[in-house]
């Protein structure tokens, strides 16, 4: 019950759940696609930082679960009629199942390997799905706008997608926080600070990063199929995307990693900075090289994020600080 009274989750928690009940009052359709994006990168840095906050495990390969699941949820719901709701579960189940399956290689490796690793199962589930043709092969899948009928129209599945995305968001906080406090997360740290002395000392180190893994996996199974459902199609190129793999790592340390609210503020940072250098007629092409360079001078300089600098410097805050 002590771990309900930390005022470090309520406040992450009412960022976000304030942040989506602004959007709702406020039913300005702009703001709405602003908000679904920040969203979706805090849910996916969130879900990120789960493993590899707790764990110390750089997955290059998150945006797999991401396209994966997504793909599979869409499948669900162009293909199959699914309502979006249940066809987004399926999508996160397959995820979780999927990171099972190669969890049960790749995490026998570590530091750079294990990195390294996750980079080529990202391009091997790219080259899968541009020749699997029940997903539509290199062209991907779209859906028909008769599948919005139900929610009233497209304009109405908008919103409806939108706050289904902002429950699941709200939930990847909520589970992030019971997965830091319980003594699965103690056992995950140990991991992250020395994974051959937390064996010895009782760890089932293969055990817990398998499941920190699966539930790592299982929320951007979620998030692609509501992303895609949202935009109506989906396409190899665009579930797979190297370079947003490597944003929502650069969120994730920008905010801290192993923080509750470290990729919030992260993201919120990161999204901010994107929106300037995509009207920027410099480096409007340069995404790639800028989000290398912040990891870089992250690790270099400031390796706790934002949010742990301030831990460091404002003790009293700490408790606020998650």
């Amino acid at each position: 019950m002590n771990a309900w009274r930390q005022p470090g989750f309520w406040f992450s928690f009412l960022l976000i759940f304030l942040g989506g009940l602004v959007v709702l009052v406020l039913r300005q359709d702009t703001l709405r696609e602003n908000a679904f994006t920040i969203l979706m990168f805090i849910g996916l840095a969130s879900s990120l930082n789960i493993l590899m906050g707790y764990t110390g495990y750089v997955n290059f390969g998150h945006i797999v679960f991401f396209g994966l699941g997504g793909y599979f949820g869409f499948f669900l719901v162009s293909e199959m009629g699914w309502p979006v709701y249940l066809a987004a579960l399926g999508g996160g189940v397959l995820s979780a199942i999927i990171a099972l399956i190669i969890g049960a290689a790749v995490l026998r490796l570590r530091g750079a390997y294990f990195a390294l690793a996750t980079i080529g199962v990202n391009e091997a589930a790219r080259a899968f799905v541009s020749n699997f043709e029940p997903f539509g092969g290199s062209t991907g899948l779209f859906v028909n706008f008769s599948a919005y009928d139900r929610y009233g129209g497209a304009a109405h599945a908008l919103w409806f997608t939108f706050i289904l995305l902002w429950l699941v968001v709200l939930a990847v906080v909520v589970v992030s926080y019971l997965v830091k406090r319980s003594r699965f997360g103690l056992g995950l740290s140990a991991i992250r600070e020395d994974e051959d002395t937390a064996m010895v000392m009782g760890v089932n180190a293969p055990r817990d990063k398998t499941k920190a893994f699966l539930i790592s996996a299982f929320f951007p199974g979620l998030i692609g199929t509501l992303y895609f459902f949202k935009n109506g199609n989906v396409e190899p190129d665009d579930a797979f995307r190297f370079q947003m793999s490597l944003e929502i790592l650069v969120m994730v340390m920008l905010g801290g990693k192993g923080l509750l609210l470290g990729p919030i503020i992260g993201t919120f940072a990161y999204e901010r900075l994107r929106g300037y250098l995509i009207i920027s007629p410099i480096f409007k092409n340069l995404h790639l090289a800028l989000s290398g360079g912040i990891l870089l001078l992250i690790v270099l300089f400031v390796p706790g994020g934002a949010v742990g600098w301030l831990r460091d410097r404002l003790p009293k805050l700490r408790r606020w600080l998650e």
